[in-house]
C-alpha cells in the first residue's frame, strides 16, 4: 500500500523544538480531521485521537524535536544558546537555523565555533564543541547587544535548525528530526488504514510534545488505556542490532526492560508475517514509555520503530524500515 511521504516532509519542516510544538500539533490535528476523526488537544499540548470507542491501547509518537533557546545576547551581537536536550553540537556545527522571536518574527543564523576562521585561529580543529565555545551568528547587521535587542530577539527565543530533508531514489530518507517525525507518520498511516478498512479499533493515538525532555507521555490518556505501544526511532550503530531497512523491537533501554509478553507477541507477529525486524537493546535511550512508567502509569509498554542512523545528528532511515513498522502495527491491531 502506497504511503504519502509528503506528509513526512511537511511535518519535518514545521519547526517544533520541545516547548514550541503548537504548529506541528495543529498539522496533526488537521490531517486527522481530513480522515474523518475528531482529534483533541490536551491541556499540555499533546494530540490524542481515538480510532474506536473505549480504547485500551495507546499508540504513541512524539512531535517535539531537538533545538535550542537563546540564553544570552553577547556583547558582539552573537547569541549564546542553551540546548533543548541532546543535539549533537559536532554534527550541528555550521548548520543554518531560524530564530523565532516573542513577536512572531523569524530571523536566520548559523551555529558556529567562537572565532571560527582557520585564518585567525589555528586551533579550530581541536577545540571542544560546547555551548560555551559556540554561538549563533545572526544574518543581520548587528555588532552589539543593543543592535540585537532592537530586532526583538531576546532571551527565551526558540532556535530551530534546518532539516535538510531529502527523499532519495534508493528509498533512503535523510533529514534531521526523523526522530521522531518518522514515527508520527506511522501513526498517520495507522489512522488512514483504519479509516479505509471501515473497522473500529480500540486504539488511541497519542502525539506527545515533551518527549525529548522526558515528560511527554506522563498523562493525558483515555481512562480505559491498558497498554502502550511506543513508536520511536530504532538505534543504528556499533554493538546494536538495528538497521535502517527494518523495524527494531526494543527489549531494553536505559529505563530497563519493556514488557516481556507484549514484546514477545510483537516478535511472534513479525515472524509469522515475514516483517523485517530486529530485537535490540539500546544502551543510551529513553522513551515516552519510560516517562509513562515513571509517572506511575500501570500500562504494559512496548517500543518499536524504524532504524535511524546518526541519531540526534544528520539522521537517515529507509522507507522499508518505516513500512515494516507500519505493517507490524497493523498486524498487531488486526489480532486485538
Amino acid at each position: 500500500m502506497a504511503i504519502d511521504y509528503s506528509n513526512l516532509k511537511a511535518l519535518i519542516e514545521i519547526d517544533s523544538p520541545t516547548g514550541f510544538t503548537y504548529n506541528a500539533a495543529m498539522y496533526c490535528m488537521q490531517y486527522l480531521k481530513t480522515l474523518g476523526y475528531n482529534p483533541q488537544l490536551t491541556q499540555k499540548g499533546a494530540v490524542t485521537c481515538s480510532l474506536g470507542e473505549h480504547p485500551t491501547l495507546s499508540i504513541a509518537g512524539h512531535i517535539d524535536t531537538l533545538g535550542a533557546i537563546v540564553s544570552a545576547i553577547k556583547p558582539d551581537g552573537t547569541l549564546q544558546i542553551s540546548l533543548l536536550n541532546g543535539l549533537s553540537l559536532n554534527m550541528a556545527e555550521g548548520e543554518y537555523c531560524r530564530i523565532h522571536t516573542h513577536a512572531g518574527n523569524i530571523y536566520t543564523g548559523t551555529l558556529l565555533l567562537n572565532n571560527p576562521s582557520v585564518h585567525a585561529n589555528n586551533k579550530v580543529s581541536t577545540i571542544e564543541r560546547t555551548i560555551d565555545t559556540m554561538h549563533i551568528r545572526i544574518d543581520e547587521m548587528v555588532k552589539s547587544k543593543e543592535d540585537v535587542s532592537k530586532l526583538g530577539i531576546a532571551v527565551g527565543d526558540i532556535i530551530a535548525f534546518d532539516t535538510r530533508y531529502q527523499e532519495l531514489p534508493s528509498g533512503y530518507i535523510k533529514s534531521r528530526y526523523l526522530d521522531n517525525k518518522a514515527g508520527c507518520i506511522v501513526l498517520f498511516e495507522i489512522a488512514k488504514r483504519a479509516k479505509e478498512s471501515g473497522k473500529s479499533y480500540p486504539v488511541e493515538l497519542f502525539f506527545s510534545n515533551y518527549e525529548e525532555v522526558g515528560h511527554g507521555a506522563t498523562g493525558g490518556y483515555a481512562s480505559t488505556i491498558k497498554d502502550m505501544l511506543v513508536i520511536d526511532m530504532g538505534v543504528v550503530g556499533s554493538n546494536v542490532e538495528g538497521v535502517e531497512e527494518a523495524c527494531s523491537i526494543c527489549a531494553k533501554d536505559s529505563s530497563g526492560p519493556y514488557d516481556y509478553e507484549f514484546r514477545k507477541a510483537l516478535v511472534n507477529i513479525a515472524q509469522k508475517n515475514n516483517i523485517p525486524h530486529r530485537v535490540d537493546v539500546y544502551p543510551f535511550y529513553g522513551s515516552d514509555g519510560s516517562a509513562a512508567w515513571r509517572a506511575g502509569q500501570q500500562f504494559r509498554v512496548a517500543l518499536i520503530g524504524m532504524g535511524v542512523a546518526a541519531s540526534h545528528g544528520v539522521e537517515r532511515t529507509h522507507k522499508k524500515g518505516i513500512e515494516a513498522t507500519i505493517d507490524l502495527c497493523m498486524a498487531y491491531l488486526n489480532q486485538l
